[in-house]
């Protein structure tokens, strides 16, 4: 054990007088929800909901010097009660999270190769997908330019293969193949973004299908009020050569802060569904929990090759006393299809406290399922508490 610490201080000592600077993190943040009432699916009627806690338990060191960056994160994601107490091995979740190196070129240049989460914009289409546990990354490599002019163009390239030339996982969440350009212009308040993404899906055999999605994201702030938008259109094959031929996805969002205190939200968006002629558009690797309403009735494993979806919502922030936060947020859902079905209605509500080293955040959702659900449960609801701890053990240079 001495020989562990001596070992371990001596590294911590070479870090001090290296020219670099070394960061040691970690996160700890359970979460425990309320599962089988709603969430992600209609409850039966007499369902019985379950109360369930998940972990993330994270450490991540980061090491920087002039010329590169090299950054190792380690996770496991585990439930209470999946490990017996005496059990001699772990529940198989424990991961190496993140692994890459950022190389500097040039001024400008750079080259970040390994694993590492994809998060641009407003992580509509790409997205770090925080809130999930175990989140995401891509094994990816990616050609990084960033201009003093505001100007920023990444261009990302990433290839999955287990010892031949056959990937034999083709879901819309894994891919053989993805490459990607994103630019991204600010103009003052004014911000616009470009993305071109390529992803190849194969099955165990020699045919794949491809998939092209592309689009612009724009932001813009003047005074009181914000906005936000985005325009994607799909065409290619889905998994399983399902073919797409222009789906779409547009959206609008707006802000506008009425006070030191109180900021009004406000947004629209559509969602192409199944047609004659084509697949669905789906948001692939974005951060979908973060739309659509937090219980997760569209887009989270479900609903991908569906009649698409109109979502009208309405919303409010506010700061509240003693550094508490509040928001609520109301939606309207309707199939994007000419019959413009009614899907349901939520409302969402998000309380969050910092702390002194931690915060506290809890929510509550509750659906209103529309009349033609039938055998649905009289109340459709989700439930969660989650503690975030981020305890930075060492910062040197």
């Amino acid at each position: 054990m001495k020989k562990q610490y001596l070992i371990l201080g001596l590294l911590l000592a070479s870090f001090q007088f290296a020219q670099a600077q070394f960061t040691l993190e970690g996160e700890f943040r359970p979460r425990t929800e309320l599962f089988g009432n709603g969430q992600s699916s209609t409850a039966a009627e007499g369902s019985t909901p379950w109360l369930q806690t998940s972990v993330r338990a994270a450490i991540n060191a980061n090491y920087k010097t002039e010329s590169y960056t090299v950054y190792l994160g380690f996770q496991e994601v585990f439930l209470f009660g999946d490990r017996t107490q005496i059990s001699a091995t772990g529940n198989g979740k424990f991961r190496v999270q993140e692994a890459w190196a950022d190389i500097m070129l040039s001024e400008t240049w750079s080259f970040k190769l390994g694993r590492q989460p994809l998060s641009y914009d407003d992580q509509r289409i790409l997205g770090g997908l925080g809130w999930a546990q175990q989140a995401r990354t891509h094994d990816v490599g990616i050609l990084k330019h960033k201009s003093k002019s505001g100007f920023s163009l990444d261009a990302g390239y990433s290839l999955n293969t287990f010892g031949d030339n056959i990937y034999d996982t083709a879901t819309l969440f894994s891919y053989r193949e993805l490459g990607f350009l994103h630019a991204n212009k600010k103009f003052g308040k004014f911000s616009l973004s470009g993305l071109l993404l390529n992803t190849v899906y194969q099955n165990g055999t020699d045919d794949k299908s491809s998939l092209l999605t592309a689009g612009l994201h724009a932001k813009y702030s003047t005074g009181a009020f914000g906005f936000s938008s985005n325009l994607f259109i799909q065409n290619g094959d889905r998994v399983g050569d399902v073919a797409v031929d222009g789906a779409s996805l547009y959206s609008l969002d707006a802000t506008f802060k009425a006070s030191g205190k109180v900021t009004l939200l406000a947004g629209f968006e559509s969602i192409s569904g199944r047609t004659d002629d084509s697949a669905a558009f789906f948001p692939l690797y974005g951060t979908n929990h973060k739309f659509n309403g937090l219980i997760d009735r569209f887009y989270v494993g479900n609903h991908g090759n569906a009649g698409g979806l109109i979502d009208l919502n309405i919303g409010a922030k506010f700061k509240l006393p003693k550094g508490y936060a509040l928001t609520a947020k109301f939606h309207n859902f309707k199939e994007q299809s000419l019959t413009k079905e009614g899907l349901g209605n939520e409302l969402d509500l998000v309380l969050a406290k910092g702390f002194k080293g931690f915060k506290l955040v809890t929510g509550y959702s509750q659906f209103f399922e529309p009349s033609s659900v039938t055998g649905a449960d009289s109340t459709q609801n989700w439930a969660w508490a989650m503690i975030i701890i981020k305890p930075k053990f060492f910062t040197g240079k």
